[in-house]
């Protein structure tokens, strides 16, 4: 039988597939049925930066004064129904950590550095094995700099490394102007991964009514691309560990992002279509590949298909589709 053990993060993973942050990992019951669905992992659905500090309302009013969050997201919060969101969240942790015998990060979204940074200690205190940050400012702010936006990245993660001796994971997204020196610079920090890439909500409008929704909340296998390629292009080149988010709905992607050099995938919106049971068919086809292959564990092919080790590295940074479509010709 296939050895499936990975390392990420430093943690012994049972197989590299981690369902990554979602309504899905919010409670004790999924969370077992996680396990007993044979995935390695589970990040547990983020608390907001804003939950954690919403007993301080003069850190909210200095975050909306600073620009990163608006009116529209204070109103996502009903602060006086909250019941104890930090409290619910570390009993979740710790009542996880008694059911269950796989790794259980916790995740944080976060806008600022400042004024919530010591949750990580609860967190590791709770008993969580990892703490993931889940940060993305979308850089549309026409006065800030790249280095502004960039200096965010930094400053939460050293605030956070300083309260905590848990495994850091960031999870990042992908607007950036100069992505590769930036994930290279991320790992240069004292996180031990870095996660590419969260998936953002892209907005949409009614063109009837004039309501705004959002567009596509779920992945699809096409979106695979995008991760793909920078886990090839990456893998190699910085120490730190790598996982792939966004895309991966069949046993095939995970292949292709442990060829690619992941030492861990994350799955979410398949598991949103098609149940929990899903782990168990991706993990099947792993395995039925790596003994049709001949590989008797990850190590032995993980990054075989990396810029790095393949025999053509410009597949990977070659991005117009001039060679798919020059010769082809009208069906109309």
């Amino acid at each position: 039988m296939a050895n499936l053990t990975t390392n990420y993060m430093g943690l012994t993973l049972k197989n590299p597939i981690i369902a990554s942050s979602s309504g899905l990992t919010g409670t004790l019951k999924n969370i077992i049925a996680l396990e007993e669905a044979g995935i390695g992992a589970v990040v547990i659905k983020s608390i907001f930066e804003e939950e954690i500090i919403a007993d301080t309302h003069d850190n909210l009013n200095r975050m909306q004064a600073s620009g990163f969050i608006y009116p529209e997201t204070m109103e996502y919060f009903d602060f006086d129904e909250m019941s104890d969101p930090v409290s619910n969240y570390l009993k979740l942790i710790s009542d996880a950590k008694k059911k269950v015998k796989i790794p259980i990060i916790a995740s944080i979204n976060c806008v600022t550095a400042d004024g919530w940074p010591t949750f990580a200690r609860r967190a590791e205190e709770a008993g969580a094995d990892g703490i993931e940050l889940n940060i993305f400012a979308l850089p549309s702010d026409i006065n800030r700099t790249e280095a502004d936006n960039e200096k965010l990245y930094f400053d939460i993660v050293k605030n956070v490394a300083d309260n905590t001796k848990l495994p850091i994971a960031i999870k990042i997204g992908s607007y950036n102007s100069a992505l590769a020196r930036f994930i290279k610079q991320l790992s240069e920090t004292k996180v031990s991964s870095i996660v590419l890439f969260n998936r953002s909500y892209n907005p949409d409008f009614d063109i009837y009514t004039f309501d705004h929704n959002a567009s596509h909340v779920l992945s699809t296998s096409s979106d695979l691309g995008i991760s793909l390629r920078w886990i090839a292009l990456m893998s190699g080149r910085i120490k730190k560990d790598l996982a792939a988010s966004t895309g991966v709905h069949s046993g095939d992607a995970v292949v292709k992002q442990l060829l690619a050099g992941a030492k861990a995938v994350q799955v979410c919106s398949v598991l949103y279509r098609n149940g929990f049971g899903q782990v168990k068919t991706m993990l099947s086809h792993l395995e039925d590949w790596m003994q049709e292959k001949s590989y008797k564990s990850i190590e032995e092919f993980r990054g075989k298909m990396s810029q790095g080790k393949s025999y053509n590295p410009a597949a990977y940074e070659r991005v117009q589709f001039m060679k798919y479509f020059k010769d082809r010709e009208s069906d109309f």
